[in-house]
Formats: structure tokens, sequence, C-alpha cells
């Protein structure tokens, strides 16, 4: 099972560039697509649900180009946007029912799957409730049911924890690393940690092109050496965050702990740290910012 995408490029009206160029082949398990907003990541879910088509390049599914021929790729996707509407006057029961019917479920194989998933999304309690009642987690929670109701070999969720409570985006990324077995599993997100989670890939994207694409313990690996603490009184906090990248800064008695990424030590008093993929992500998407 394998989705390839070689050179994707997406050109909108008035010459917008949401993608260049962008290649790369993608196998069973879980890959974090991890950018900043606006970095293309929407449109390449877009295209890889078969929903846009490229301005250039190709997207296979399984040796068929899906661009040409989508329904190979369609019978066996489930997709959840970033912006999933419902149906307000039906419940959660009577919404999965006709998406399992426009997805080709028989009605008894429907009942069964739709009873699975609301334990799974923990929406049993709720499930007889307008969707026009539900909160916007509990919405979210439809929308994770219904890209599992035919059981896909490939999942696309489009930044899925928005609007989940801290329990439930545990529980999804949970649900996630129990899926991703025998299916591809790509999850679009600005979050480093949902990705840090439970991606067993990691690609960065910036400006609409692949940065990189790596194990999450090799893109530590490329920061080792690079992240460093540094304590400095208030007043100097803002030079260095103009001079240095700088992760996170918390405020202490002792001073402003600043937590800096940077190939030279930041200073003679500057302490090694350990790496975490945070500090990973700041470094490459800071290296295509640079260019």
């Amino acid at each position: 099972m394998k989705l390839s995408l070689e050179g994707v490029s997406k050109l909108y009206s008035g010459k917008v560039r949401a993608l260049k160029d962008f290649t790369l082949e993608i196998g069973p398990g879980i890959l974090g697509l991890l950018g900043p907003n606006g970095a293309g990541k929407s449109t390449l879910m877009r295209i890889l649900a078969t929903i846009t088509k490229p301005t250039n390049g190709t997207v296979i599914w399984n040796g068929t180009n899906v661009v040409e021929s989508p329904n190979p790729l369609r019978n066996v996707l489930g997709y959840l946007p970033q912006d999933f509407g419902v149906y307000p006057n039906l419940n959660a029961v009577e919404f999965l029912e006709y998406l399992a019917a426009a997805k080709g479920l028989d009605r008894k194989t429907a009942r069964q799957r739709i009873a699975e998933l609301l334990e799974v999304v923990n929406l049993v309690e709720a499930k007889n409730r307008s969707l026009g009642g539900y909160s916007g987690g509990m919405k979210q929670r439809v929308g994770i049911a219904q890209a599992l109701l035919n059981d896909p070999l490939l999942l696309i969720v489009d930044e899925p924890t928005a609007g989940l409570d801290p329990e439930e985006r545990v529980r999804f990324r949970n649900l996630l690393s129990e899926l991703s077995g025998a299916r591809i599993v790509i999850l679009s997100t600005h979050i480093v940690s949902d990705v840090e989670a439970c991606a067993t890939q990691i690609a960065l994207i910036a400006r609409g092109q692949l940065v990189t694409c790596a194990a999450p313990e090799e893109l530590l690996r490329s920061v080792e050496g690079k992240v460093w603490e540094r304590v400095v009184p208030s007043a100097d906090l803002p030079a260095l965050r103009q001079q240095y990248l700088t992760s996170s800064t918390a405020h202490r008695s002792d001073g402003v702990h600043l937590r800096i990424v940077a190939k030279e030590a930041p200073g003679a008093e500057a302490i090694p740290q350990t790496p975490t993929l945070e500090d990973a992500y700041l470094y490459w998407i800071s290296s295509k910012g640079a260019e």
C-alpha cells in the first residue's frame, strides 16, 4: 500500500501558489504533516482527498493515477476536513446513517458500525440529540466518526483536534495510533504535541514546499547540540529575541529563562539542553523562511 506525490503544485487564480513541486512517498503508519497556518497543508489534503486537482504533478495510489482515475482511492478514503459541516436538524445517528448510505454501506453494516463509532468518540449519551445543539468539540467528534464509517485504508484528518478539550485530544490521538497498523493515516496540524504523540513520520511544510520528512527521532537528532538555555534580565529580552530563534521563555525569580535554538552557543553562559520536537520544528521551518 503506497501513496506517492510527484511534483505536485497548485496555483490558484490571481497567481497565488499554494503548493510548489511537492514530492513525497507515504506508506502505512501515521504521517504528521506539520507546518504554520497558510503553509499549504489544507490544499494538499484536498488534493489527496480528490476534492481539488493539482495544477501540475501527479498523485499515485497503489499504481493508479488519482488525478485521472479518482474512484479507486475514493472507495477506501476517510476524510475529515478542517471545516466540517453538519445538518443541524439531524441527530448523530441519522447523520451517520445518511453518510453511510452515501458511502455505499448496507443498512445492517452501517448500524453496527455507527454503534461502534459512537462508543469510540464518546457520543453514545448524546446520539439522539440534534446536531444543532452540539458544542464545537462534539461536532468534531461526529466528523471523526463519519471519516471512519467505511473502515478506510487511507484516513486524512485536517486539524482534527480543533475544539476538543484535553481529554478528548488524548483519546483521539490514541485512536489514531490504534488505527494506523495496516493503513495510511495523514494527520495535518500546526500543533506539535498532536504529531509528537502519535506520528511515525513527520513531514514539515512551509510556503507550500516540503522542508523535510523524517522519523521523529531523526528530527530530534538533527538539532542535537543546537538547543540552549540562557538566563537574562527582562530588559535584555527584546534584543535577544531579535538576535536568536527563541522557542520559549519563562519568567522566574533569577531572570527570564530563554530556550534558544542556534548552531552556536548564544553566549558563554548558555547551557546545552535536550532537544524537543518543537525545537526541531522551529529550526527547520525558520531555515526555510531564511532562504
